[in-house]
């Protein structure tokens, strides 16, 4: 059964995202609000709940998940990260950006591009993830809500419901969101490229 909270967009109340988090951690997948859309979350070890993932979005082996952080001091631990990227990042979150780096050891290697070896790390400007992610204490395993019919992340909690009950664990009504998914900047030769434009100012990224 999937459950349905209305967690307030400002003022998360901490009962239910306790309870939120709670579900993640016993293997449950999450819909949750993001600044860029709502998203798909579970716990970064969880490999069922991955697979999850892969079969509701359709998504093949080449997708490059992201690691959802509360803030910056969990970037060494994820990712291989120089002087000139940490200083890119520091200066655009939190915010709807997702980053591609290099991934660390400590990632595992199904969340990594299995070429490339890099992983998705983004810091959300939303109280509601923020707030889960506080609670959870580590990264949350995400990728954006974007179904294989969809051009555009769902925005709307009870369309999300509707689509997706018996399907997830729980769908988190945080309001409605912007549809745009992140604009996706890769880091990999040390300096901001745009590899998808979405939320936010990605042309800030190009001068």
């Amino acid at each position: 059964m999937t459950q349905f909270y209305e967690i307030h967009a400002q003022n998360p109340q901490l009962r239910l995202i306790s309870q939120a988090v709670a579900s993640v951690r016993n293997g449950g997948l999450i819909v949750y609000p993001t600044d860029s859309g709502y998203a798909l979350g579970c716990h970064i070890g969880d490999k069922k709940a991955l697979d999850r993932i892969r079969k509701i979005r359709k998504l093949d082996k080449s997708h490059n998940f992201t690691l959802v952080c509360r803030d910056l001091s969990e970037l060494g631990i994820y990712a291989r990260v120089d002087n000139t990227s940490f200083r890119v990042l520091k200066n655009h979150t939190p915010g709807p950006y997702t980053f591609i780096l290099r991934a660390s050891p400590e990632v595992p290697n199904r969340l990594q591009h299995p070429k490339r070896k890099t992983i998705g790390i983004r810091v959300p400007d939303s109280p509601i993830a923020l707030a889960l992610l506080e609670a959870l204490g580590e990264p949350l395993m995400s990728t954006s809500l974007i179904l294989p019919e969809e051009t555009s992340a769902l925005a709307d909690p009870e369309e999300i419901y509707e689509k997706l009950k018996g399907k997830v664990d729980l769908v988190i009504n945080g309001g409605f969101v912007s549809d745009q998914p992140t604009s996706v900047i890769d880091m990999l030769d040390g300096f901001p490229k745009v590899s998808r434009y979405g939320a936010g100012n990605p042309e800030a990224f190009e001068s």
